[in-house]
């Protein structure tokens, strides 16, 4: 089934205001004190962090509730106009304790699956942390799902269950008739009695609570098995239609013990959540790995608020997919170019790495405005889930952000390879964790092939689908990823594109797309594009085709003269960037047409393009091939 998703564009809510840069002529001073309160460490000592060694996410639960319970754990906007509401460690376990023993004793429901729709609220940690404590399994689902696909995945993953909030009400409702197996729908935020198949969360959780104080421990004392399904995630593939991905509790907590060996997290920092809890990265990687070290969760109210939130909650650390922070560098070199700084903020990237070398740490303070615009405390930056422009990662690590990346797939749980912060290495996609091994299958003589991965956050399997099991995972445990790359002398992984996506030429030369629509959305009259291999008909011919969404704001801003209404000139002005980007590329590569893209592309939730999808719209504006 296709997921329908369309997103906003993010690019229009990151605009930043001018950055004066005034506090660039101060005299630089040899010390930076390292404390919790921001600053960059400066690194000296490359080696792994000890990590933890969680075999279940409830080993993480319990060790957290007797070591951070004053800690903040989530932040939560009530509403627009309203600060940040926390709640802390001794909250959320108090409450997964007694939502889980409402749950389990008074509902009778143990290991049953339960749905969780909703946006990214309080209560979806709640619901899902108590399926992975004991309660049963958990199978998120996108929020943006069309009525139609909410009942196909309820029905398909046979759950019993379905946790949903306040928004999402409507949806649920037009539902209950059909979904007759369901046996409560349970709403979040409400307290209302049992109502038919209808009861409110806290009624739960409150019943729950009065069970707890008169010494009821039966949801605290279950035993997780490491190896037991837990979650069952719906992947929304650019290639194909969703599947079902089964989690096992040892495949969640091993993404906390492998990020803990690789990235420095305290117990101080903070992750501000921008991305979809559905997905795996998201729900593991930004929610699963701070809770196992202390650290809390910032929710972002939705990408038109990710500005001010940064700004009102001061987080240390964002994880993002490569669409959010490009639009995040774009708008930050705006605004300087506005201020007329971009030569100096140049010139103090140059004297500011040269001091680096010299163990001297004066980014925070010259690069203070751009601090200042992000919070001021951002430290890390992790990009993922697919591969982006190696420039822009350069740039923050040049203003000095840790910027990392980090690789996996839904069937990884998802991570499989990570930057160190102690070993940067820009571009790549990272290095296999420590509870993971990476091949290259069938190199080519650049030493490209398949990426496999045999890992202990490997799946368990597709979701009632074992001959896709058997097609992905090989006798020896080897999942074949269907990315196509490379690794370095050091291990470090590079992601080169997709084995759906390759364009193989009649003299069969392997193109892959990422490559080249990487060099096109350098130019800021590039919005998105897609680049595909268009069969000539009656030929084995492909037609190197660059489908581009235009921005028409910058052509107007960059081309004078150019009417932005005459798709005929705005083709003249892509079709220039495509015969500059092939002036970079060896001949085969080259791009021999153009479409331009009327209206948005089709996004997944992680923002890619669902490229199966764009092929079979034909509404573009066309022009023809470079002879």
């Amino acid at each position: 089934m296709a997921l329908n998703v369309k997103l906003p564009r993010p690019g229009k809510y990151l605009k930043f205001p001018k950055m004066k840069f005034d506090h660039i002529d101060e005299e630089i001073s040899d010390t930076e004190s390292a404390a919790p309160d921001g600053t960059v460490v400066y690194e000296q000592d490359p080696k792994a962090y000890p990590g933890r060694r969680y075999q279940t996410i409830k080993d993480a639960f319990l060790f957290a509730r007797e070591n951070y319970m004053d800690n903040p754990m989530i932040l939560q906007k009530p509403d627009h106009k309203t600060p940040y509401r926390t709640y802390t460690y001794r909250e959320f376990t108090d409450d997964v304790i007694d939502f889980g023993t409402g749950l389990t004793q008074v509902l009778g429901m143990k290991d049953e699956r339960f749905v969780i729709f909703s946006e990214t609220t309080y209560g979806w940690y709640l619901s899902y942390m108590t399926m992975l404590c004991g309660a049963g399994i958990a199978v998120p689902l996108d929020k943006e799902l069309p009525v139609n696909e909410i009942e196909n995945l309820i029905l398909r993953s046979r759950a019993t269950a379905v946790i949903y909030s306040d928004k999402k009400k409507k949806n649920i409702e037009k539902l209950k008739d059909q979904l007759t197996q369901v046996k409560w729908f349970i709403k979040m935020d409400s307290d209302a009695e049992p109502d038919g198949r209808d009861i409110g969360l806290n009624y739960i959780k409150e019943r729950g609570h009065e069970l707890v104080a008169d010494g009821k421990s039966t949801f605290l004392d279950i035993e997780v098995e490491p190896d037991a399904f837990k979650t069952l995630f719906f992947t929304s593939g650019t290639t194909s239609n969703a599947k079902g991905v089964m989690v096992s509790s040892r495949n969640l907590a091993e993404n906390i013990n492998a990020a803990a060996v690789y990235v420095n997290l305290q117990p101080w920092d903070s992750l501000f959540s921008v991305l979809p809890l559905h997905h795996a990265y998201e729900s593991s990687i930004g929610f699963l790995y701070p809770f196992g070290l202390g650290a809390s969760v910032i929710v972002c109210e939705g990408l038109r608020y990710i500005l001010p939130n940064i700004q009102e909650s001061h987080p240390t650390s964002i994880i993002a997919v490569p669409i959010l922070l490009e639009n995040v560098y774009k708008n930050i070199q705006k605004s300087i170019k506005k201020s007329k700084k971009t030569q100096l903020v140049n010139t103090m990237i140059h004297v500011t790495n040269a001091l680096g070398k010299t163990n001297v740490n004066m980014k925070h303070k010259v690069f203070k405005s751009i601090y200042d615009n992000l919070g001021g405390r951002l430290r890390i930056l992790v990009s993922a889930a697919a591969p982006i422009d190696p420039a822009v990662g350069k740039w923050f690590a040049d203003i000095g952000i840790l910027f990392m990346q980090g690789y996996g797939l839904t069937e990884t749980a998802p991570i499989a390879a990570l930057t160190p912060d102690y070993d940067l290495h820009v571009g790549s996609a990272g290095k296999a964790v420590y509870c993971a091994k990476l091949k290259i299958q069938d190199p080519n003589e650049n030493g490209e092939g398949e990426v496999l991965i045999h890992s202990r956050t490997l799946m368990l399997g597709y979701y009632e689908d074992e001959e896709a099991t058997r097609e992905a995972i090989d006798p020896e445990g080897w999942f074949h990823s269907g990315d196509v790359g490379y690794l370095d002398k050091d291990g470090f992984l590079y992601i080169t594109g997709r084995i759906k996506n390759v364009i193989v030429t009649q003299n069969g030369k392997n193109i892959y797309p990422e490559e080249i629509e990487t060099l096109l959305k350098n130019y800021p009259e590039v919005k998105e594009c897609m680049v595909h291999g268009k069969e000539v008909e009656d030929s084995k011919k492909l037609i190197i085709t660059a489908r581009i969404q235009p921005n028409l704001e910058e052509i107007a801003n960059l081309h004078e003269g150019v009417d932005t209404k005459d798709e005929e000139a705005v083709a003249d002005v892509l079709w220039n960037i495509c015969k500059e980007v092939n002036k970079v590329m060896v001949g085969y590569k080259a791009i021999t047409a153009l479409e331009v893209k009327r209206g948005d592309f089709e996004l997944t939730t992680t923002m890619k393009i669902k490229r199966y999808k764009e092929l079979q719209n034909d509404d573009v504006y066309t022009k023809g091939q470079d002879k």
